[in-house]
């Protein structure tokens, strides 16, 4: 699909900018949900089914996933492409912005505040251990826990953090 214009902000509005497809993006890229179903059930923001469908099939249209051929019977299981994972600095862009100007829970707030705080650097692990895990890229060796393991132990600690604070 040709885009309305030739202007590069638009092009990349017209596949990325609704909220579902960027919900679907950051479900498949920090959740690693790869399958309809776990996506589904998955969204704390309860997408549709039809919603779901209709952005997983314009996804993998732009070439942002790709999806794995299915058996009959099987599940079809969603990959990132390389221009998937380019969106995860995007992704965290909006986060930041989120982060200084929304209110939201300490738990999720947490995975997005240790982005912020490890930097560039961070990011760039985070979408090289994407390459490993979408792509079949060799892993490259870590000095400690990995990305993910970071932010979900980033996020383990907010969540214990605000259930304290609660009591």
């Amino acid at each position: 699909m040709e885009p309305r214009s030739g202007c590069p902000v638009n092009a990349a509005i017209e596949v990325l900018g609704d909220r579902w497809s960027l919900l679907v993006l950051r479900d498949v890229i920090f959740s690693d949900r790869r399958y309809f179903r776990a996506l589904l059930t998955g969204s704390a923001e309860g997408i549709a089914s039809n919603i779901l469908a209709d952005r997983l099939v314009r996804l993998v249209e732009a070439g942002i996933l790709a999806r794995g051929t299915a058996a009959r019977g099987q599940r079809a299981r969603y990959s990132l492409t390389e221009a998937g994972i380019q969106t995860l600095p995007i992704i965290h862009a909006l986060g930041n912005w989120g982060l200084d100007w929304r209110e939201g829970s300490a738990e999720l707030r947490g995975r997005q505040q240790l982005m912020r705080d490890e930097g560039p650097a961070f990011i760039e692990d985070l979408m090289d251990e994407l390459r490993v895990r979408h792509l079949g890229a060799a892993p490259k060796p870590h000095d400690g826990p990995g990305p993910f393991e970071r932010l979900d132990a980033a996020q383990t600690a907010a969540a214990e953090q605000q259930a304290a604070d609660r009591r």
